[in-house]
């Protein structure tokens, strides 16, 4: 029994390796963070993201009547951009969930979804928003399928009135949808 245990730990840690160094792995080679401005910078951004970034910018304005326009095209820019800077950082495969055994083994640093979250509101949160607040937002709290995400709201509202910026969950690209719209999970606010 414990033999045969061991061969299949054993081939799980190879089927791992040897996908995590193949084309499992996610790099950006268009993305860096200006030290200065501390925006992520984007150089040639493709079609497809200009498109996600006016999309987000569009579901921001939507969180409340006060919204300044210039805000929510900053925060989407840097909600659908900076991701890429931490995928980068983290050395992320994917899928998620393969970069999660990769880190609980102990052959990565980072990338867990409350990670993405820290990394996420560490960055944005750098700016003074005058529109928005961020919590950090979870779902199934200490349960096996626990997730956290960043979640946004117009300044006085909370995480059920918010939207996700979650780029855990599609390994670096950023999945964005309302709080209450998420067909997976039941968000609140993150307390220890």
């Amino acid at each position: 029994m414990i033999r045969s245990l061991n061969k299949r730990l054993l081939f799980i840690l190879s089927l791992i390796a040897v996908l995590g160094l193949t084309g499992c792995s996610v790099r950006y080679d268009n993305v860096a963070v200006d030290p200065v401005s501390k925006r992520t910078i984007v150089k040639n951004m493709d079609l497809r993201t200009q498109q996600e970034v006016a999309a987000v910018t569009k579901a921001l304005m939507s969180l409340g009547p006060n919204i300044d326009p210039a805000e929510a095209r900053l925060l989407a820019h840097e909600a659908v951009n900076y991701p890429k800077v931490l995928a980068n950082q983290y050395n992320l495969v994917r899928p998620a969930y393969l970069q999660n055994i990769l880190v609980n083994y102990g052959y990565r640093e980072n990338g867990l979804c409350w990670q993405w979250t820290r990394d996420m509101a560490k960055h944005i949160q750098a700016r003074q928003w005058k529109s928005f607040d961020f919590f950090h937002g979870t779902a199934n709290r200490r349960r096996y399928n626990e997730h956290n995400s960043l979640v946004v709201a117009a300044k006085g509202k909370g995480v059920r009135e918010g939207m996700l910026l979650d780029p855990w969950r599609d390994s670096g690209k950023l999945y964005w949808k309302r709080t209450t719209e998420d067909p997976k999970y039941y968000w609140t606010r993150f307390t220890n």
